[in-house]
């Protein structure tokens, strides 16, 4: 929950922090940026340093990080110091969720893995729902620095939860970093890397525009926006756990092109009733449930095509979304600045998804192939081991 307050409660403070600290918006938004890269930088970094550890000693350090480089931004004195402290603080952000996948999937029953990750990635649908809107209140109407003690304190409660009821695992035998590195190495890997960073790109072409969109273009008063953002909280909320559910049942790779499929199609049907108030809250709905359906089914296939490398792979899938919530939100904005309206993030953001469901095809057939391949190699060998038996036992005369 912690994890999701200081990554997204930035979008609704930018411009508190602006006029406390005498920047204009653009600047300031420069800070969401910044905690993206911590993640891109810190997801696989962090993890291929501490992947001979047991897992609750690395995830104990990642939280440590995480408190008090947000404490640092609780504190920052200018735009500098808290635009270095937003990279430190998202460091841990996709090592902590790598780690915890992992942790997730081994803890749960057989079958059951991709509900299990879906439940710990409720803590960032709670965010949404609950920390979000909280901490912009708090911000708006008192201090925006309080925000971030809030997440300090999550960060407080999180590591005593972890010390008290995380049970002990061993360290699962981490190969060397160069064997790790591998992972990239594979074809599988760079498909669903793409279809992270752009399908879920779609997310946040929609996501970055919706307090415009809503205000501007359905008619909702500014103030509606809180409520309305806890209305998308409720659907990545019920989302999250369906998606978990629907992986298990037909398979993460299955359940990824079905929900990248039916995002573009509830972009576009956005983007039609946009004008309309009542359509467009039940959209707003839809697409927070289909956008974190998304996370259990993405991050259960990474961890099934990395053996051996499974905490890497989990880290850099967000990482990848990190990278999916820059281009969306930079070429969201692209058609807006050239006039198109504010509706019209809908159709670039549709167009993502769709990419990412094509990615989520092609690896289906990827696999596919590679198992048709396999199969004709084991059947090859079994018609060689049954003629060179037969040879033997033929009688020599």
């Amino acid at each position: 929950m912690g994890i999701g307050i200081t990554e997204f409660v930035m979008m609704g403070l930018l411009e508190d922090i602006a006029q406390d600290l005498g920047i204009d918006i653009p600047t300031a938004g420069h800070l969401i940026a910044a905690y993206a890269m911590g993640v891109v930088i810190g997801a696989p970094l962090l993890v291929v340093i501490a992947g001979k550890y047991p897992p609750k000693r690395i995830l104990l350090g990642l939280m440590v990080l995480f408190t008090l480089f947000n404490a640092f931004t609780a504190f920052a004195p200018d735009y500098y110091s808290l635009l270095i402290s937003r990279v430190l603080a998202g460091l841990p952000h996709g090592a902590f969720f790598g780690v915890g996948s992992v942790v997730a999937s081994r803890l749960a029953k057989p079958g059951k893995e991709a509900q299990a990750i879906s439940i710990m990635f409720a803590g960032l649908t709670i965010a949404n729902l609950i920390g979000v809107p909280l901490g912009t209140y708090i911000g708006h109407h008192f201090i925006w620095r309080y925000s971030f003690a809030i997440v300090v304190l999550v960060g407080i409660l999180t590591l005593l939860s972890l010390k008290l009821w995380m049970p002990d695992m061993p360290a699962k035998q981490a190969g060397s970093v160069k064997t790790q590195l591998r992972f990239f190495r594979r074809q599988e890997a760079w498909l669903i890397i793409g279809m992270i960073a752009i399908g879920t790109g779609g997310l946040f072409s929609w996501y970055s525009y919706i307090s415009p969109l809503m205000t501007k273009v359905a008619g909702f008063s500014e103030s509606s926006m809180t409520y309305i953002l806890m209305l998308a909280g409720v659907g990545m909320f019920i989302g999250n756990l369906l998606g978990g559910r629907l992986a298990d049942l037909v398979s993460p790779a299955k359940a990824s092109l079905i929900l990248l499929s039916a995002m573009a199609a509830a972009l576009v049907t956005q983007q039609y009733v946009s004008v309309y108030p009542i359509p467009s809250l039940i959209m707003t709905f839809i697409l927070g449930s289909i956008a974190f359906a998304l996370s259990a089914p993405i991050q259960m296939l990474m961890i099934n095509t990395a053996k051996g490398s499974e905490m890497l792979a989990a880290s850099v899938s967000q990482a990848s979304f990190n990278i999916g919530n820059a281009l969306g939100a930079f070429l969201g904005g692209l058609p807006i600045a050239m006039g198109y309206g504010y509706s019209s993030p809908e159709w670039v953001g549709a167009a993502m998804a769709a990419f990412g469901a094509l990615f989520a095809l092609a690896f289906i057939l990827h696999q596919v192939r590679q198992n048709r391949i396999t199969h004709s190699a084991e059947l090859h060998t079994h018609r060689a081991t049954v003629e060179i038996i037969e040879d033997e036992a033929e009688p020599v005369f």
